[in-house]
């Protein structure tokens, strides 16, 4: 298992870039590679409260975590704090047991001047998972994220 850390600043306030990282709706748009669709099955946004995400591959080659084309993943956000942290543990809803374990995945929001600072860290993520997928997945999702907040298109989406 290791750990990844990403960070990208994004033009809006902390308060906006922390009410998408809790809207089911906004998750679906912003956290999802290009090449995939997102579908939110569960969310309850506050501490203790249970998610349920699956993304699905819009190429008939593209290989799933959890089924053909699909990677499903379940958790529970373990600490919300308004407008500067959201701490949520992800498992991969897998038969494959290299994928097997609780992922950390922590995202802080520091507010600088002109916008936000974003970082995240994503620990115990499976060895069977590239180490430049997860960045480049992750890298993805903020772009998406700052596209979404920022009110302007996405670019590739």
């Amino acid at each position: 298992m290791y750990t990844t850390r990403v960070s990208r600043h994004i033009d809006a306030p902390a308060s906006v870039v922390y009410r998408s990282l809790l809207d089911p709706d906004a998750v679906a748009r912003w956290r999802v590679p290009y090449g995939m669709t997102c579908e939110v099955h569960a969310f309850e946004a506050r501490e203790g409260g249970a998610f349920r995400v699956s993304l699905r591959y819009e190429s008939p080659e593209g290989a799933g975590k959890s089924g053909a084309r699909t990677d499903t993943y379940h958790g529970t956000f373990l600490e919300l704090v308004p407008y500067e942290r959201v701490v949520e543990s992800i498992e991969f809803e897998t038969p494959d047991p290299l994928l097997h374990g609780t992922m950390i995945l922590t995202t802080t929001l520091t507010a600088i001047e002109g916008g936000t600072e974003v970082r995240v860290v994503h620990e115990g993520v499976p060895d069977a998972v590239p180490p430049a997928d997860n960045e480049t997945g992750t890298r993805t999702a903020l772009d998406r994220l700052a596209a979404l907040t920022e009110g302007r298109p996405d670019s590739r989406g």
